[in-house]
Parts: structure tokens; C-alpha cells; sequence
């Protein structure tokens, strides 16, 4: 699904910002391309988010099951949320080469810049394999659609993400200190940006980023996001979006794509997780930090979700600071 973004208000952003905020990135490869045509790389689908930034020229997107390809102009951005396979060409049904030959491994915390010759126009790319917590990432974050574009206009309208795209793409100071701390937070700053302006101006993409811009639904989905350790039932989270709890429970699974309980519970353990990974607070302490009252209660709701143990969890994962 690819979704052209447009102007709209995003009343919203404040879920949307929670939303991200657990999307910290852990590392990022960027690679600067100076391609002459005919050129065509081919990439297999990731387990992380990608970017193709156009800093001149153009360029052609295709993905597998899709007829018509993305054009790209300078100045202008796509965003694979999921690291969804696709094709990047000068133009559409040029032959591709796997990107894994050319950059075989791509490890984060890597830069590299490539260049092929070709007697054609040029073009000249940013491209970044952005890899996020993936216990982070939020259901509605999941519905994101495969491939978000941010026209030149949209960028032209977002200084601090055209700027910071453009020194990205530059990359004069790559080799002064600190360059790969700044290169980290400029694209975890650029993928913030971009997720939250694109998402601020989608249309009727999918149901669960409805939710995010209904005003009822939105407040329940904030109080989850924000305050899961308070004791929710069905019927104080549809006092909280001042709705019946019939209605309530109808509307959110219909926009969100799950019952507010589940959804409830997933923030939960996605918080239980983070403790567990990221700190060395006692087994004992963490049912009533996220949000349960009994023990036995949420050592079963974490087994279910998780298929182990708080305890195999802590053991398996990097062990507490």
C-alpha cells in the first residue's frame, strides 16, 4: 500500500509522539550513492525501517505485487516503516542488482559512499537502514502502510527535516568527532519527523490511524500510552473517551484493530519488557509498575504474551545495567 501524503490537521500528535517516543534507534547505516544511468539495485524485505532521500536527480521506486512505480524527484523522501522489499532504479524496468552484493552485511553504525558510472544523468541519494527496539513498536505503528512519500512541497514546509536531510546527504563532517553519535540522532530525528508529519496528513489510509485523529478514541489510546499503570477496566476507559461502553468497545476495535483490553495488555508487557531489559528492578516490583494488582495475574498475562517467564525473559535478553 503506498499512500501519497497530503495537508490535513493532526489533532493527534500528541498520541503520535507517544507513540514514537519507544522507537529509539539502536543503530543506523547510511550509505550516499552517486549513480549514473542505467543503475538498479534490488533489496529484500528488512527488519528495520529504510529511507531513500533524493539530494539530486531522480530515481524510480517498484515493489513486488505493484504496477505502477514511485518517481522521486530532488528534495524529496520515502519511508519503509517495515523494511518492505522494493526495487530503486533511474528509471522503471531497468535491470537490478541485490543491494546484499553490493553491500553485503550493511552493519549499523557504518557510512559508505558508492558511485556508479554510466554514461547517463545523475543522481544522487541518501539511503539509511534505520534498526529500532522491535518490543517497542506499538500496534499502531504496525498499521503504518508499507511505503510513506513526502513530496518536495511537504519538506519545503519542514525546515528542520529538509535541513537536516540535506547535511545527511552532504556529509562533509563524517569524520569529525562525535560524527557517528550526531549521525544516529540526525536520523533518528529525521525518521521522527518524517513519521510524524506523514502521518499528520494521511487521509483514510487504514483504520488505526483513524484513531489516532478521533478525538474519543484518541483519549482513551493516550491514557493507555501514558498512564497503563492505573487499574482500566472496559468502562473507565470509555468514561475516559466520554463515550457508552458498548460504543466504546465497538469503535475502538474497529479503528485500533484489537479489543481495548488486549490492547491495554500489550502496552503492559511492552512496558514489563523494557524493566526487564533495561534495569535491574526486582521480579517482585514489576506487577504493580505496570499496572497489576496480583502477581499471579501478571506473570500469567506476561507467559501468554511472551510464551516465558519474567525471570527466561531477564535471563535471555542483555543482562540489567
Amino acid at each position: 500500500m503506498t499512500v501519497k501524503v497530503r495537508e490535513m490537521s493532526s489533532p493527534g500528535a500528541d498520541l503520535l509522539g507517544e507513540l514514537l517516543a519507544p522507537l529509539r534507534l539502536r543503530g543506523v547505516f547510511a550509505s550516499r550513492w552517486k549513480a549514473r544511468a542505467p543503475w538498479g539495485l534490488r533489496g529484500d524485505q528488512e527488519r528495520n525501517a529504510i529511507l531513500h532521500y533524493v539530494h539530486s536527480g531522480e530515481c524510480a521506486i517498484t515493489m513486488p505485487g505493484r504496477s505502477d512505480p514511485i518517481t522521486l524527484g530532488a528534495g524529496e523522501l520515502t519511508v519503509f516503516p517495515h523494511g518492505t522489499a522494493h526495487e530503486l532504479t533511474d528509471r522503471p524496468g531497468r535491470a537490478t542488482t541485490p543491494i546484499d552484493l553490493l553491500l553485503p552485511g550493511r552493519p549499523a553504525g557504518t557510512t559508505t559512499e558508492v558511485r556508479v558510472d554510466g554514461p547517463g544523468p545523475a543522481t544522487e541519494l541518501l539511503c539509511g537502514g534505520l534498526h529500532y527496539d522491535e518490543s517497542a513498536v506499538s500496534p499502531l505503528y504496525r498499521a503504518l502502510p508499507e511505503v510513506l512519500v513526502l513530496d518536495r512541497e511537504m519538506l519545503a514546509g519542514e525546515p528542520l527535516l529538509a535541513g537536516t536531510l540535506d547535511r545527511l546527504a552532504d556529509g562533509t563532517r563524517d569524520d569529525a568527532p562525535g560524527a557517528q553519535l550526531v549521525a544516529l540522532r540526525s536520523f533518528e530525528l529525521v525518521f521522527v519527523l518524517a513519521l510524524r508529519v506523514a502521518v499528520g496528513r494521511l487521509a483514510d489510509a487504514s483504520p488505526a490511524l483513524q484513531a489516532l485523529r478521533h478525538p474519543a478514541i484518541g483519549r482513551a489510546l493516550l491514557a493507555i500510552q501514558t498512564r497503563f499503570d492505573e487499574p482500566w477496566t472496559l468502562e473507565s476507559l470509555a468514561r475516559e473517551a466520554n463515550m457508552s461502553r458498548s460504543a466504546f468497545a465497538t469503535t475502538f476495535t474497529r479503528l485500533v484493530g484489537e479489543a481495548p483490553a488486549r490492547h491495554l495488555t500489550g502496552r503492559r508487557m511492552r512496558e514489563a519488557a523494557r524493566l526487564l531489559n533495561e534495569t535491574a528492578l526486582p521480579l517482585g516490583v514489576l506487577p504493580e509498575r505496570v499496572g497489576y494488582r496480583s502477581a499471579v495475574g501478571f506473570h500469567l498475562a506476561f507467559r501468554r504474551h511472551f510464551a516465558v517467564t519474567p525471570g527466561e525473559y531477564r535471563r535471555t535478553r542483555t543482562s540489567p545495567r
